[in-house]
């Protein structure tokens, strides 16, 4: 048993949905789990589409929620031949299942009609190929995930039931082998016991993919993407990047802790607990090896670097002179879980605090709001915070050089800097 998980950029147009497929042929003699994103900026386009039904602009949620059907329909006009009402069948329900929210007024948190909207663009996309793989004789069954992975009511970053989870798959999932060697499914959503629909955080496939790795104890996952493999750097933001062969499970969480957008946070843990290694590898050249990612220590990396941009810095100081590091400390903390947010950066003094946190606004705000009935706040957007793992004092220099320094921390291995 294998499990696959393959990103929106894979499925982005119909030759590389048919690439895909290829690639899904060549071990359909296999045993094979495959979650699938939403194609290519559905997700960005759901997310509009929700912002403005929320903002109580009806017509216009309606309007940019036709551009996602139509990108859709016209995909299915191009890719199935045979299948076609079937597939057209199916995405219609999924549609009606969005417009019937949009008919409403908002009533509930913004994070809820998130979840109920965007979590639509993986159960299309999933759709889609599943119906094509069979047309082409990939024999397989289409799975909705909402009915498999439930979640809290946390939404947009919802807390996973592993026990009902497991058990479920235990059930539902595991027999659908006796009769087919492909199960496809959504990666990044599920549902809460009263099957509302959740999301597990942006990027969220990967960690779908290895739940189901962990509880149906896979030899392997892997992740499609559309780089050679994992890179000490984003090469979209940087041109002297170095694919790296292996790394071991402790770095790939230590980077995705610093923010590396490579693999999912949360990815990694159900994978280490059962020694399950993860491979990262291209679609667009699948003859590549890619990274394999396992509990093998990992000696002599590059300086890997994350770069965040829209950074907030929030400078805090006590409004009497206590110390922070008391009280206030724990409160802020309080403010920080009930917001649901996490700073990136955290350094305190006597009687200030400075924390670097995501710029978004609306939970900004609340932080903002609420950290001033404790301190005097202020705040400062538009920043860009620098991880280097492994740094040496010339990439530091080199990275750091006409910036202006605002916040820094340094261990042995890693260096933090917030900069203008």
């Amino acid at each position: 048993m294998k499990v696959f998980k393959f990103g929106g950029a894979s499925i982005n147009t119909i030759e590389r949905i048919k690439n895909t497929a290829n690639i899904i042929e060549t071990y359909k003699g296999e045993q094979l789990l495959i979650i699938i994103s939403a194609m290519g900026k559905t997700t960005n386009a759901l997310e509009k589409v929700a912002d403005a039904f929320f903002n109580k602009k009806k017509d216009l949620a309606l309007q940019l929620f036709e551009q996602v059907k139509e990108t859709h329909l016209t995909t299915l006009k191009y890719l199935i031949t045979l299948n076609w009402q079937q597939a057209e069948n199916q995405l219609k329900n999924f549609f009606t299942e969005v417009e019937w929210l949009l008919h409403d007024k908002p009533v509930r948190e913004y994070d809820y009609y998130y979840d109920q909207i965007v979590c639509c663009g993986e159960l299309l996309s999933t759709t889609l190929v599943s119906i094509y793989l069979n047309e082409i004789g990939v024999k397989n069954r289409w799975i909705d995930v909402r009915d498999i992975l439930r979640t809290d009511d946390n939404f947009r970053d919802a807390y996973v039931d592993w026990k009902y989870t497991s058990e479920k798959i235990k059930t539902d999932i595991k027999p659908l082998f006796n009769d087919t060697n492909m199960v496809i499914t959504q990666g990044f959503i599920g549902a809460t016991d009263e099957n509302e629909s959740t999301t597990l955080g942006r990027e969220g496939s990967d960690f779908s993919a290895a739940i189901f790795a962990n509880l149906l104890d896979a030899e392997s996952q892997t992740i499609w993407k559309d780089v050679e493999a994992v890179m000490n750097a984003d090469p979209k933001e940087f041109t002297d990047v170095k694919n790296i062969v292996e790394l071991s499970y402790r770095e790939v969480i230590e980077m995705a802790y610093y923010g590396a957008q490579v693999i999912h946070p949360n990815t990694i843990k159900p994978l280490e607990n059962k020694n399950i290694p993860l491979h990262v590898r291209s679609f667009l050249n699948p003859s590549l090896p890619g990274t394999v990612i396992s509990n093998k220590p990992t000696h002599n990396l590059p300086p890997i670097i994350v770069l965040k941009k829209q950074q907030v810095l929030m400078a805090l100081s006590s409004k009497d002179f206590s110390f922070v590091e008391e009280k206030p400390l724990s409160q802020l903390y309080d403010i920080f879980d009930r917001i649901k947010i996490r700073p990136n950066l955290l350094q305190h003094g006597a009687i200030g605090l400075l924390c670097c946190l995501d710029d978004k606004s609306e939970k900004i705000d609340k932080l903002a709001l609420a950290a001033s009935e404790i301190f005097n706040v202020q705040l400062e957007k538009n920043l860009t915070l620098l991880t280097i793992r492994h740094y040496t004092e010339e990439k530091i220099k080199e990275l750091t050089a006409g910036k202006k320094i605002l916040l820094e921390q340094k261990t042995t291995e890693t260096i933090q800097v917030l900069m203008r």
